[in-house]
């Protein structure tokens, strides 16, 4: 099956890539991906008090997730935000 392809305004074909995983060691909860994401691919949560990046006396107790991955469209904003570049992304088949 082939990635998915756009064609832009002035005729060029494109892949866009998706995001597909969020490195939540490097997060540090800022909120710049879930604020430019068009499409609420991003949810802030709580660490988990077990995770060994949560300490409560700093001000990293949140966390971005993944919460609706299957509506992302490709945009990029979210990595090009992210001051610690936890975003991967990747071209992806349809349905995929």
């Amino acid at each position: 099956m082939s990635n998915i392809t756009g064609v832009t305004r002035g005729g060029k074909p494109y892949e866009p890539t998706f995001v597909t995983a969020l490195n939540a060691d490097n997060c540090i909860g800022c909120g710049r991906c879930y604020k430019v994401c068009p499409r609420e691919v991003f949810e802030l949560v709580e660490r988990a008090e077990d995770d060994p990046a949560f300490d409560e006396d700093e001000d990293n107790s949140m966390v971005m997730t993944l919460a609706n991955a299957q509506d992302c469209i490709g945009c990029g904003s979210c990595g090009r935000v992210c001051p610690k570049q936890c975003h991967t992304h990747s071209p992806l088949p349809a349905g995929g």
